[in-house]
């Protein structure tokens, strides 16, 4: 199916390629976890970050995954106070449907495995550097610095 505009042809080619990675990655048959996932850790991690930050990583996003990053957005009271990873799951948790066949950590996990691969290193690189230590640790050890 096409759109008949080329820019949004390329935009959902591109969401559904980051939708298919995220289910590779995560090990899902169902696109639908894929995307439950990729969403209640984008938000968390939007959510967790400075808002310029937020704007900055989010200008190196697809226009469909953007859209998905801001969905329901409110910029008052960000950075939320999620210091460890635990806080940061129960945000991811949150988010996912109950019967979500997957761990948040292992999610975000996945998640993270994908953005690095998708985006310039050195920009996601300034996005780990904005979170608290114990979060880093659920990106790829590539992508965290030192």
């Amino acid at each position: 199916m096409t759109t008949g505009h080329p820019t949004f042809d390329h935009t959902v080619q591109e969401a559904n390629r980051w939708l298919k990675a995220t289910a590779e990655e995560l090990h899902f048959e169902d696109r639908r976890h894929a995307y439950s996932a990729l969403r209640a850790t984008l938000h968390a991690l939007r959510d967790r970050l400075p808002p310029e930050a937020a704007v900055h990583f989010s200008a190196q996003l697809p226009m469909v995954i953007r859209g998905l990053f801001f969905e329901g957005w409110k910029i008052s009271g960000k950075p939320i106070e999620a210091h460890t990873v635990e806080a940061f799951c129960g945000r991811i948790a949150g988010e996912l449907p109950a019967t979500f066949p997957m761990d948040p950590a292992t999610a975000a996990r996945g998640v993270f495995e994908v953005v690095f691969r998708e985006l310039d290193p050195g920009e996601t690189e300034k996005v780990i550097d904005q979170l608290p230590l114990p979060l880093r640790s659920l990106w790829p050890a590539l992508a965290r610095r030192g």
